[in-house]
Protein backbone atom coordinates (compact mmCIF):
# COMPACT_ATOMS: atom_id res chain seq x y z
CA UNK A 1 0.00 0.00 0.00
CA UNK A 2 1.48 3.62 -0.72
CA UNK A 3 1.36 5.88 1.76
CA UNK A 4 -1.74 7.57 2.33
CA UNK A 5 -1.67 11.10 4.42
CA UNK A 6 -3.42 10.59 7.70
CA UNK A 7 -3.51 7.19 6.75
CA UNK A 8 -7.73 7.34 6.31
CA UNK A 9 -9.97 10.28 5.13
CA UNK A 10 -9.11 12.13 8.43
CA UNK A 11 -12.50 14.73 8.24
CA UNK A 12 -14.53 10.85 8.30
CA UNK A 13 -16.71 12.01 5.34
CA UNK A 14 -17.21 9.11 3.11
CA UNK A 15 -18.28 11.63 0.43
CA UNK A 16 -15.62 14.51 0.60
CA UNK A 17 -16.98 18.00 -0.54
CA UNK A 18 -15.75 18.68 -4.27
CA UNK A 19 -12.34 20.97 -4.50
CA UNK A 20 -15.09 23.90 -5.23
CA UNK A 21 -16.65 23.77 -2.26
CA UNK A 22 -13.17 23.52 -0.68
CA UNK A 23 -11.47 25.98 -2.04
CA UNK A 24 -15.06 28.00 -1.52
CA UNK A 25 -14.58 27.17 2.25
CA UNK A 26 -11.17 28.35 2.35
CA UNK A 27 -12.40 31.81 0.43
CA UNK A 28 -14.92 32.57 3.06
CA UNK A 29 -12.20 31.77 5.92
CA UNK A 30 -10.20 34.72 4.85
CA UNK A 31 -12.49 36.27 3.40
CA UNK A 32 -13.77 37.16 7.10
CA UNK A 33 -10.71 38.31 8.60
CA UNK A 34 -10.21 40.29 5.68
CA UNK A 35 -7.84 38.23 3.71
CA UNK A 36 -8.00 38.01 0.13
CA UNK A 37 -6.76 35.06 -2.13
CA UNK A 38 -3.64 35.29 -4.76
CA UNK A 39 -2.91 32.74 -7.28
CA UNK A 40 1.10 32.98 -7.60
CA UNK A 41 3.32 31.01 -10.75
CA UNK A 42 5.88 29.25 -9.19
CA UNK A 43 8.03 26.55 -11.08
CA UNK A 44 5.32 25.75 -13.65
CA UNK A 45 2.48 25.57 -10.76
CA UNK A 46 -0.34 27.56 -9.96
CA UNK A 47 -0.20 27.86 -5.70
CA UNK A 48 -2.81 29.20 -3.50
CA UNK A 49 -2.23 31.67 -1.31
CA UNK A 50 -4.17 34.12 0.60
CA UNK A 51 -2.75 37.52 1.91
CA UNK A 52 -4.12 40.11 4.59
CA UNK A 53 -3.85 43.51 3.05
CA UNK A 54 -0.46 45.35 2.86
CA UNK A 55 0.17 46.94 5.94
CA UNK A 56 0.98 50.38 6.11
CA UNK A 57 4.47 50.07 8.00
CA UNK A 58 6.25 47.33 7.34
CA UNK A 59 7.63 45.83 10.64
CA UNK A 60 8.84 42.98 11.76
CA UNK A 61 9.07 39.40 10.13
CA UNK A 62 6.74 37.41 8.02
CA UNK A 63 5.71 34.35 8.76
CA UNK A 64 4.07 32.21 6.08
CA UNK A 65 2.01 29.26 6.98
CA UNK A 66 2.44 26.43 4.32
CA UNK A 67 -0.25 24.08 4.75
CA UNK A 68 -0.59 19.92 5.10
CA UNK A 69 -0.99 17.24 2.54
CA UNK A 70 -4.55 17.72 2.09
CA UNK A 71 -7.15 15.51 0.76
CA UNK A 72 -3.97 13.07 -0.85
CA UNK A 73 -5.95 9.59 -0.50
CA UNK A 74 -10.29 8.87 -0.23
CA UNK A 75 -9.31 5.58 1.54
CA UNK A 76 -5.64 4.09 1.89
CA UNK A 77 -5.98 2.41 -0.94
CA UNK A 78 -7.74 5.23 -3.43
CA UNK A 79 -6.14 8.42 -4.59
CA UNK A 80 -7.96 11.29 -4.49
CA UNK A 81 -8.31 13.20 -7.74
CA UNK A 82 -7.73 16.63 -5.84
CA UNK A 83 -5.21 17.42 -3.07
CA UNK A 84 -7.49 20.70 -2.01
CA UNK A 85 -7.90 20.30 1.74
CA UNK A 86 -11.15 19.97 3.26
CA UNK A 87 -10.22 21.85 6.49
CA UNK A 88 -7.50 24.12 5.79
CA UNK A 89 -5.50 24.06 9.11
CA UNK A 90 -2.79 26.26 7.98
CA UNK A 91 -4.97 28.74 6.55
CA UNK A 92 -6.81 28.48 10.53
CA UNK A 93 -3.38 29.06 12.06
CA UNK A 94 -1.89 31.76 10.09
CA UNK A 95 -5.26 33.86 10.88
CA UNK A 96 -5.24 33.01 14.22
CA UNK A 97 -1.58 34.66 15.06
CA UNK A 98 -2.08 36.87 17.28
CA UNK A 99 0.28 39.62 16.18
CA UNK A 100 2.79 40.57 13.18
CA UNK A 101 2.15 39.97 9.76
CA UNK A 102 1.12 36.64 8.46
CA UNK A 103 0.59 34.72 5.26
CA UNK A 104 -0.62 31.43 3.99
CA UNK A 105 1.08 29.45 1.46
CA UNK A 106 -0.79 26.09 0.09
CA UNK A 107 0.75 23.48 -1.54
CA UNK A 108 1.00 22.65 -5.44
CA UNK A 109 -1.72 21.41 -7.13
CA UNK A 110 -4.24 22.30 -3.77
CA UNK A 111 -7.25 24.75 -4.61
CA UNK A 112 -6.15 25.59 -7.95
CA UNK A 113 -6.52 22.80 -10.68
CA UNK A 114 -5.42 19.30 -9.74
CA UNK A 115 -6.31 17.99 -13.39
CA UNK A 116 -3.28 20.93 -14.75
CA UNK A 117 -0.23 20.24 -15.98
CA UNK A 118 2.40 19.59 -14.23
CA UNK A 119 0.12 18.11 -11.73
CA UNK A 120 -0.29 14.68 -11.66
CA UNK A 121 -1.10 12.66 -8.26
CA UNK A 122 2.54 11.13 -7.43
CA UNK A 123 2.88 15.24 -6.57
CA UNK A 124 0.94 14.29 -3.71
CA UNK A 125 1.56 11.00 -2.64
CA UNK A 126 4.78 9.50 -2.99
CA UNK A 127 6.44 12.76 -4.42
CA UNK A 128 4.53 15.23 -2.21
CA UNK A 129 8.09 16.40 -0.81
CA UNK A 130 9.59 15.99 -3.86
CA UNK A 131 12.40 18.37 -5.22
CA UNK A 132 10.23 20.05 -8.06
CA UNK A 133 7.59 20.63 -4.83
CA UNK A 134 10.02 22.84 -2.82
CA UNK A 135 11.49 24.72 -5.69
CA UNK A 136 7.65 25.65 -5.92
CA UNK A 137 7.73 26.70 -2.74
CA UNK A 138 10.38 28.92 -2.44
CA UNK A 139 9.54 30.80 -5.66
CA UNK A 140 5.78 31.10 -4.21
CA UNK A 141 7.56 32.84 -1.01
CA UNK A 142 10.10 35.24 -3.30
CA UNK A 143 6.79 36.25 -4.51
CA UNK A 144 4.99 36.90 -1.00
CA UNK A 145 8.09 38.71 -0.44
CA UNK A 146 7.35 40.90 -3.57
CA UNK A 147 4.36 41.88 -2.37
CA UNK A 148 4.78 42.40 1.49
CA UNK A 149 7.77 43.31 1.32
CA UNK A 150 10.98 42.05 2.18
CA UNK A 151 12.08 40.70 5.57
CA UNK A 152 13.22 37.79 7.48
CA UNK A 153 10.46 34.98 7.10
CA UNK A 154 9.25 32.83 9.53
CA UNK A 155 8.29 29.50 8.61
CA UNK A 156 5.71 27.52 9.99
CA UNK A 157 4.41 24.10 8.70
CA UNK A 158 0.94 22.04 9.54
CA UNK A 159 1.60 18.15 9.12
CA UNK A 160 2.99 17.45 5.90
CA UNK A 161 3.30 21.07 5.14
CA UNK A 162 6.66 20.61 8.12
CA UNK A 163 8.32 18.85 5.61
CA UNK A 164 8.03 21.27 2.95
CA UNK A 165 8.71 24.33 5.08
CA UNK A 166 11.78 22.41 6.76
CA UNK A 167 13.10 21.64 2.89
CA UNK A 168 12.41 25.15 1.83
CA UNK A 169 13.99 27.00 4.86
CA UNK A 170 17.07 24.43 4.01
CA UNK A 171 17.63 26.07 0.74
CA UNK A 172 17.01 29.94 1.60
CA UNK A 173 18.99 32.48 3.83
CA UNK A 174 16.51 34.63 4.91
CA UNK A 175 14.30 32.50 7.52
CA UNK A 176 15.28 32.87 11.07
CA UNK A 177 13.03 30.29 12.17
CA UNK A 178 10.95 27.26 11.74
CA UNK A 179 8.15 25.75 13.33
CA UNK A 180 5.41 23.06 13.33
CA UNK A 181 2.07 21.92 14.23
CA UNK A 182 1.74 18.10 14.41
CA UNK A 183 4.77 18.22 11.48
CA UNK A 184 6.21 15.49 10.17
CA UNK A 185 9.54 16.33 9.93
CA UNK A 186 10.89 12.75 9.47
CA UNK A 187 9.19 11.24 6.34
CA UNK A 188 11.20 8.31 6.00
CA UNK A 189 10.74 7.59 10.39
CA UNK A 190 6.99 7.97 9.56
CA UNK A 191 6.58 5.53 6.36
CA UNK A 192 8.48 3.13 8.53
CA UNK A 193 6.33 3.51 11.59
CA UNK A 194 3.10 2.73 9.64
CA UNK A 195 4.07 0.08 7.56
CA UNK A 196 4.20 1.92 4.34
CA UNK A 197 5.53 2.06 1.51
CA UNK A 198 8.50 4.08 0.68
CA UNK A 199 8.16 7.96 -0.79
CA UNK A 200 9.66 7.64 -3.69
CA UNK A 201 11.32 10.78 -4.80
CA UNK A 202 10.65 12.61 -2.08
CA UNK A 203 12.97 14.72 0.09
CA UNK A 204 13.54 14.30 3.57
CA UNK A 205 14.27 17.44 6.29
CA UNK A 206 15.27 14.73 8.48
CA UNK A 207 18.86 14.19 6.59
CA UNK A 208 19.34 17.87 5.98
CA UNK A 209 19.59 19.00 9.52
CA UNK A 210 23.39 20.14 8.36
CA UNK A 211 21.69 22.73 6.72
CA UNK A 212 19.23 23.59 9.36
CA UNK A 213 20.97 23.85 12.42
CA UNK A 214 21.84 27.29 11.96
CA UNK A 215 17.68 28.11 12.62
CA UNK A 216 16.00 28.75 15.86
CA UNK A 217 13.16 25.48 15.78
CA UNK A 218 10.09 24.84 17.64
CA UNK A 219 7.61 21.96 17.26
CA UNK A 220 4.52 21.04 18.61
CA UNK A 221 2.62 18.08 18.54
CA UNK A 222 -0.51 16.83 19.76
CA UNK A 223 0.10 14.54 23.06
CA UNK A 224 -3.25 12.28 21.32
CA UNK A 225 -1.57 12.23 17.60
CA UNK A 226 -1.82 9.07 16.22
CA UNK A 227 -0.77 10.11 12.84
CA UNK A 228 2.23 11.68 13.36
CA UNK A 229 3.04 11.15 17.10
CA UNK A 230 5.23 13.25 19.47
CA UNK A 231 7.91 10.60 19.59
CA UNK A 232 8.74 11.47 15.72
CA UNK A 233 9.56 14.87 16.26
CA UNK A 234 11.29 14.30 19.61
CA UNK A 235 13.54 11.64 17.02
CA UNK A 236 14.26 14.64 14.28
CA UNK A 237 15.59 16.94 16.95
CA UNK A 238 17.51 14.13 18.09
CA UNK A 239 19.85 14.10 15.03
CA UNK A 240 21.25 17.96 16.13
CA UNK A 241 23.61 17.67 18.67
CA UNK A 242 22.60 18.17 22.03
CA UNK A 243 23.55 21.89 22.37
CA UNK A 244 21.54 22.89 19.41
CA UNK A 245 18.59 20.29 19.78
CA UNK A 246 15.08 22.13 18.38
CA UNK A 247 12.54 22.23 20.94
CA UNK A 248 9.75 19.92 20.67
CA UNK A 249 6.97 20.46 23.04
CA UNK A 250 4.08 17.74 23.11
CA UNK A 251 0.71 19.21 24.23
CA UNK A 252 -1.72 17.51 25.84
CA UNK A 253 -5.54 16.71 24.72
CA UNK A 254 -4.25 17.45 20.87
CA UNK A 255 -4.73 15.62 18.40
CA UNK A 256 -3.29 15.53 14.56
CA UNK A 257 -6.21 18.00 13.53
CA UNK A 258 -7.96 19.61 16.88
CA UNK A 259 -7.94 21.66 17.78
CA UNK A 260 -4.66 23.77 17.00
CA UNK A 261 -6.07 27.38 15.81
CA UNK A 262 -7.84 27.86 19.22
CA UNK A 263 -4.64 27.11 20.64
CA UNK A 264 -2.46 28.93 18.49
CA UNK A 265 -2.27 32.17 19.93
CA UNK A 266 -0.75 31.24 23.35
CA UNK A 267 1.23 28.35 21.12
CA UNK A 268 2.71 31.06 18.56
CA UNK A 269 3.90 33.66 21.34
CA UNK A 270 5.37 30.99 23.21
CA UNK A 271 7.32 29.60 20.55
CA UNK A 272 8.24 32.80 19.74
CA UNK A 273 9.37 34.46 22.53
CA UNK A 274 13.05 34.16 22.51
CA UNK A 275 12.89 35.94 18.62
CA UNK A 276 13.10 39.70 18.49
CA UNK A 277 12.56 40.96 14.95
Amino acid sequence: MIAATALVLASGCATPPTPAKRAQHADALAAAHGWSALTLEAAGFSLRAYVPPPPAVQTGWLTVYIEGDGLAWLTPSQVSPDPTPIDPVGLRLALAQPEGQAAYLARPCQFTGAQRSPCSPALWTTRRFAPEAVAATNQALDALQRRLGPRGLVLVGYSGGAAIAALAAARRHDVVALLSVAGNLDPNAWVRLHGLSPLTGSLDPATETDRLIRLAQYHFAGARDTVIPPALAHGYAARYPATRRPTVESVPGMTHACCWAEQWPTLWRRAMAGLKP
